[in-house]
């Protein structure tokens, strides 16, 4: 069975400049998208119309921009990436299912499908070697 510690070894041995480009790139993406949602909470409340029947839409509004405010701001860093990106999923989850309640949006089931299997990598190789965390480790 595959442990945190192990892959931390694993990632911190194989760590390149790109993946943390990439690290930083979706950290920002996901600051940005929280952004958006907070500017246009309409969109947001639009975008969860198929699932009005379903209740907790006030629910879905508050913990979909400030998870991917603080998220992406931990991922950028890499300060406590795996559980940032956890709490990325549900909302990630929601936004491909939207597009077979709702009206389908090719390029939105496309993004959201892309950036979820970036989360699901990071949460599997976390934040490497160039990170606050690593940093955090090592005492410097």
């Amino acid at each position: 069975m595959l442990s945190i510690k192990s892959l931390n070894k694993w990632a911190n041995a194989h760590t390149y400049y790109w993946l943390d480009v990439l690290r930083v790139a979706l950290g920002v993406f996901f600051f940005i998208k929280g952004i958006n949602f907070i500017s246009q909470t309409e969109t947001l409340v639009e975008l969860i119309e198929p699932l009005k029947g379903f209740g907790g839409i006030m629910l879905v509004v508050h913990y979909v921009a400030p998870a991917h405010l603080v998220g992406g701001i931990l991922v950028a860093f890499g300060l406590l990436t795996r559980w940032a990106l956890i709490a990325q999923i549900p909302i990630l989850i929601g936004a491909i299912l939207i597009n077979f309640v709702g009206v389908m949006n090719a390029a939105n089931l496309i993004l959201a499908l892309i950036v979820l299997a970036f989360t699901i990598f990071f949460i599997f190789y976390g934040s490497g070697k160039h990170s606050a965390d690593y940093i955090m480790k090592m005492g410097y």
